[in-house]
């Protein structure tokens, strides 16, 4: 059973439509992707399922019942536009908002002393929040967001003001709590992370669903058929032995290797491919060239090329 499921869910403000019976499920104990150029509806669906905001149409499950506000108890999220205040001290703020989410004062101050020590901010309890740099006020929240042991997580662009130090501390925990059970929604604009991260994507464009699926099962479906071949001791013309199956796109050389980039036509295979380049040289490497979540984000937002 899925976690969470949105169901044909439509929300209109005034004369704009920002969701168009948007459907999404996640999987439990899994990162799911929620991408989208800016405006096309992802915090909207985020804010739904926070229930900061109600839909006009649509269903929304959490483990099957339909979401009810006793579910934000087990939401934690982490907005994109921090929400600290500035003026309290770090520690005094930290734990109030863990209180909200239902800890003791004992246990909030166990936990977050375990968290501030691993994220080493032990020395910023004290000091007020506008003391902080963004990205250590990202980390505090961080930690505020995930203390109560959420069953789902929504992430809205997590790595925003971190370095790349802090990237890699932020994403390791954002693979444990996976491995410990969390579920996770995961924003972002970032494709690589979501190469990285992601075991499924929606993507959104103007208020509607276009693209859904697992990461690795998108990525296939947009293969092109084409393979990078490195040859050692060439000796011919590529452009001779394409014969109407395959199609050179590409052709770089060095002293050493010629690298070539080359499509199969139609009912070609890549067994055939090889079998024609071998004559004429010594493949040192070969590889499908598989296209990136960055190259199908842009291709499907601006309908550049078609889908296999």
């Amino acid at each position: 059973m899925d976690i969470f499921q949105a169901v044909n869910v439509t929300k209109r403000f005034a004369n704009h439509t920002a969701l168009d019976r948007v459907s999404i499920s996640v999987p439990p104990q899994s990162i799911f992707g929620l991408l989208g150029p800016n405006g096309a509806g992802k915090t909207t669906l985020i804010r739904i399922i926070n229930q900061i905001t109600g839909p006009d149409e649509g269903e929304l499950f959490f483990n099957g019942e339909k979401l009810k506000p006793a579910h934000v108890e087990v939401i934690g999220y982490l907005p994109e536009e921090r929400g600290l205040y500035k003026k309290m001290k770090v520690g005094e703020q930290a734990l109030y908002l863990a209180q909200l989410k239902g800890l003791s004062k004992k246990d909030a101050l166990k936990k977050l002393k375990y968290w501030f020590e691993k994220f080493e901010i032990q020395a910023w309890w004290d000091r007020k929040v506008e003391e902080l740099s963004k990205g250590m006020q990202q980390k505090v929240q961080f930690i505020v967001t995930i203390l109560h042991n959420p069953k789902l997580l929504i992430f809205d662009e997590p790595f925003s003001g971190f370095d790349p130090i802090n990237v890699n501390l932020l994403r390791d925990e954002i693979l444990n709590l996976r491995e410990n059970g969390a579920t996770i929604i995961f924003s972002t604009h970032n494709m690589a992370s979501v190469e990285e991260l992601c075991d499924h994507i929606t993507l959104i464009n103007k208020a509607k669903n276009i693209l859904n699926g697992s990461v690795k099962e998108i990525r296939k479906r947009f293969k092109t058929d084409t393979y990078e071949f490195e040859l050692e001791n060439f000796a011919g013309d590529l452009k001779t032995i394409m014969d109407g199956k395959f199609q050179l796109i590409d052709e770089k050389q060095d002293e050493q290797l010629t690298r070539v980039k080359i499509k199969t036509n139609e009912g070609a295979s890549q067994n055939e491919l090889i079998q024609a380049i071998l004559p004429f040289a010594q493949i040192q490497s070969f590889h499908e060239v598989i296209p990136s979540m960055n190259d199908i984000f842009i291709s499907q937002v601006e309908g550049d090329i078609e889908k296999k």
